[in-house]
């Protein structure tokens, strides 16, 4: 009884060591999902404006780019999947995984092949360890992302995008040669910051781009801006193309590390609060195992002295 005794103190005690990292994380991670949200908003304005401009050259200037042409027939696809670069933050990383899978199953479905693309580590495990091609990986960054970061990987997507189908190009990374394919799409799985509680995991088709407002005339009600472009509307998109991709790329990953915050937040507090029913259990059997020894060794005294006292009686 006293060996379980010990293994039972040893484990409450091992229980209070994971019980403060885990409620360590969840305050680190409350601090941070704050700053996190506050520059996912601050992006959203920026994101929104350049989204009208883009529409409105797009739609009033009727000027065919190459990125905002449609294939006759799409072969393939080229998706970016936002995920962590660390674990403990429950299903975070898993639902994202799940909707790319999703994605994935549906391109191939319509006959095209997918070009994958990863923004932390946790995709690029999943990918390597099931022996699937990954064209290029940026991790490093989830929790705290960099515009650059979002140039990078905006380059290389519209680098891909910009080549035909029986093209490939190479570009220099870090000292290495990435060899990549021309692609007809641009795909990004991230996960939309909807609240504390819910953060939803989203695919957004970033390429070809889509016009968001159409040919009809505004009402009398609703007033839209004015643009005037210089010195061509072909040499504006030309320059507020590429940054506009760049600009929801960014968007995604603030989204994505607000979301990824939240949910390691959520993850620790259960954790931490497990770990509190976890010593309440193992102090409750502990206490029931050392009343047992105790109650088993008066017994024992017990039953020894009635033994002693009826030797004596009867030896008289």
């Amino acid at each position: 009884m006293a060996v379980s005794l010990r293994e039972y103190r040893a484990r409450i005690k091992s229980t209070e060591s994971m019980k403060k990292i885990t409620r360590a994380m969840e305050l680190i991670a409350a601090s941070r999902i704050i700053k996190a949200q506050q520059r996912a908003q601050a992006a959203a304005p920026y994101a929104r404006e350049l989204t009208r401009a883009v529409s409105a050259v797009a739609t009033f200037s009727h000027v065919d780019h190459p990125l905002t042409t449609e294939s006759e027939d799409p072969k393939r696809a080229a998706v970016l999947v936002v995920t962590s670069d660390r674990g403990l933050a429950g299903a975070y990383s898993s639902s994202v995984l799940k909707e790319y899978e999703r994605l994935a199953s549906k391109l191939r479905e319509e006959g095209k092949e997918i070009e994958t693309y990863v923004s932390g580590r946790k995709a690029e495990a999943y990918l390597r360890f099931r022996n699937r091609s990954v064209v290029q990986a940026w991790t490093g960054h989830s929790d705290q992302p960099h515009y650059e970061v979002a140039r990078e990987i905006g380059q290389a997507l519209i680098d891909a995008f910009l080549l035909d189908d029986d093209e490939t190009g190479e570009r220099e990374v870090d000292g290495g040669t990435v060899s990549f394919a021309g692609v007809d799409e641009v795909h990004v799985v991230f996960t939309r910051f909807r609240s504390m509680l819910t953060q939803e995991p989203t695919t957004v088709r970033l390429l070809p781009l889509e016009v968001v407002e159409g040919e009809d005339k505004p009402s009398r009600e609703e007033l839209l801006p004015l643009y005037e472009f210089e010195p061509s509307p072909s040499e504006v998109l030309d320059g507020l193309l590429p940054r506009y991709v760049q600009s929801r790329i960014f968007f995604a990953l603030l989204q994505a590390a607000a979301s990824e915050l939240a949910a390691r937040q959520k993850a620790m507090k259960s954790a931490t609060d497990n770990a509190d029913e976890l010593i309440k259990k193992y102090t409750r059997i502990a206490n029931q195992a050392r009343q047992a020894g105790i109650t088993q060794e008066i017994s024992e005294i017990v039953g020894g002295v009635n033994a002693l006292a009826d030797a004596t009686a009867g030896s008289e």
